[in-house]
């Protein structure tokens, strides 16, 4: 529907109101993401209700540093407690904002306000969300209240249906703290046994104890796999390098399953940065994600060539040559 069908539809103030506010943020938001599409960015979600003296806190700090050591920028939806501590782990140069207006607990932290158009101020809840899950390479989520289960369940429903490429979601929390196992067990597991979702649908989360783990199960998701492009139907899986003929192979009968015609097959594809890639390319049963998951589990396990030179796992693009 265009402008001008609500145009000649509506004629509220508050309709316009809606459609301008949302207009602004989508608009407000392409300038601020626009220099930074070459960089990957892993957003933190976590209570803002964690204080300093919190293990979780100190986690979320360990966690930015060594994101942004291995190259990759830290996204938080800009308020207290947990997101204050990745931004202050990841610091003024590679900390992302997006903050939105509430009445109590959402006001930008210092160790982000103070960073120059990396701070940006949604009017709707929906557009960020939209900006969030659009812009991230990686979610990780730290212990939370409403708000960071919403963001949870929000982020996998839309992975699970396909609605956003395959991205890795990590579940963080200090060793010993069971917060995360006793969710996947009573939520993961409870709805797989009573059929409500896939047994492999578990592969989508990641559960993780430490920063370095969380950085490295990231870093490992980007070894061989670049990004994704989902068709109706069709998965096109942009790679770093080419498979060998017997690798190919051993896809295709690990993997027939999740093929819906035909096979997979490898091609060249021109990448968002107008660079060719190879590529794998089939038709696949949109209710398997998490075998799809699983498959690209496997094409970054698989062994390369050793003079094979890799791009770093938090650039979408192949650095500069000097």
């Amino acid at each position: 529907m265009s402008l001008l069908q609500i145009g000649s539809r509506e004629r509220g103030y508050q309709e316009w109101r809606l459609v301008s506010g949302a207009l602004a943020d989508i608009s407000e938001a392409l300038e601020v993401f626009q220099p930074h599409r070459d960089t990957r960015k892993i957003t933190v979600f976590g209570s803002a209700r964690t204080v300093a003296s919190d293990a979780c806190y100190e986690l979320a700090e360990q966690l930015a540093r060594s994101a942004v050591e291995a190259g990759f920028e830290v996204m938080t939806g800009a308020g207290g407690g947990i997101m204050e501590a990745a931004n202050s782990g990841a610091g003024c140069e590679a900390s992302i904002g997006l903050n939105v207006d509430l009445p109590f607990e959402q006001h930008p932290n210092r160790f982000v306000s103070s960073c120059g158009g990396r701070l940006l101020h949604f009017r709707y809840f929906f557009t960020r969300k939209l900006f969030f899950l659009r812009e991230s390479d990686a979610l990780v989520v730290l212990p939370g209240g409403f708000g960071t289960l919403d963001e949870l369940f929000e982020s996998l429903t839309l992975i699970q249906t396909g609605r956003t490429p395959p991205i890795p979601l990590v579940l963080l929390a200090p060793p010993g703290d069971a917060f995360w196992s006793g969710w996947q067990r009573d939520v993961n597991q409870g709805l797989a046994a009573r059929g409500l979702i896939s047994p492999e649908d578990g592969d989508l989360l990641i559960e993780a104890h430490s920063a370095e783990e969380a950085v490295e199960r990231i870093s490992h998701f980007y070894r061989l796999f670049h990004s994704a492009r989902l068709g109706d139907d069709r998965i096109e899986l942009l790679l770093k390098a080419p498979l060998q003929a017997e690798q190919l192979d051993d896809l295709n009968h690990r993997f027939d399953d999740l093929v819906d015609q035909g096979m997979i097959q490898t091609s060249e594809t021109v990448d968002d940065h107008g660079l060719l890639r190879p590529c794998l390319y089939f038709h696949f049963d949109r209710r398997r994600i998490g075998r799809l998951y699983q498959l690209l589990e496997q094409l970054n396990d698989l062994a390369l060539p050793p003079d094979q030179a890799l791009e770093q796992p938090g650039r979408r693009k192949p650095a500069p040559q000097p």
